[in-house]
């Protein structure tokens, strides 16, 4: 593809992404790692599980995955395209739907599509929890570790780094291959 042909990609899924990332860009995810790694070709399974794992650990909005995805396609302009795409319609969106939603907050419609909304969203983070996990454990000592620390972050009150930095030691002594 030439190189303005990924950044026309970049643009259009970024900015039609950002219209339906409802719980942020992680709601998105799937579709991301779908255009970017099955769709377009960009990277594999691993690459994006890096750069998802990259913007996760960095301080700062969760859509930092786009800018990543954007920088690995084309540099720095598509860092800028892939930002800029994930932010502005949404920005827009959410400036003139506030006005509307504010002024209906007593409407039984408007409750209905915010009770409505809650589980579609959480549709959508769990569907890229389970892409994310599909890319990054390539063996079942990778899963043991996954599943674990899901269920520390999810049941206890154990703070999900010493997860991170318990799987980073056991990486760093050669007990994932």
């Amino acid at each position: 593809m030439k190189p303005g042909g990924d950044l026309l990609a970049l643009a259009l899924l970024f900015s039609g992404l950002s219209l339906v990332a409802f719980g942020g860009a992680n709601a998105v995810l799937p579709e991301v790692h779908r255009q970017a790694v099955d769709v377009h070709r960009w990277m594999s399974d691993q690459d994006f599980a890096a750069l998802f794992a990259l913007a996760q650990a960095a301080p700062g909005p969760n859509f930092l995955v786009s800018t990543l995805v954007g920088w690995k396609v084309a540099g720095m302009p598509g860092a800028v395209v892939a930002t800029a795409g994930m932010c502005a319609p949404s920005c827009l969106l959410t400036f003139w739907v506030a006005k509307v939603w504010d002024r209906y907050r007593e409407r039984e419609w408007r409750i209905a599509v915010g009770t409505g909304l809650a589980p579609v969203t959480v549709g959508f983070v769990a569907a890229s929890a389970f892409v994310l996990v599909r890319g990054a454990d390539r063996g079942w000592p990778l899963a043991v570790v996954t599943v674990a620390s899901a269920a520390l972050a999810g049941f206890t009150r154990l703070n999900p780094l010493w997860c991170l930095g318990l799987s980073g030691v056991l990486g760093a002594a050669g007990a994932f291959g």
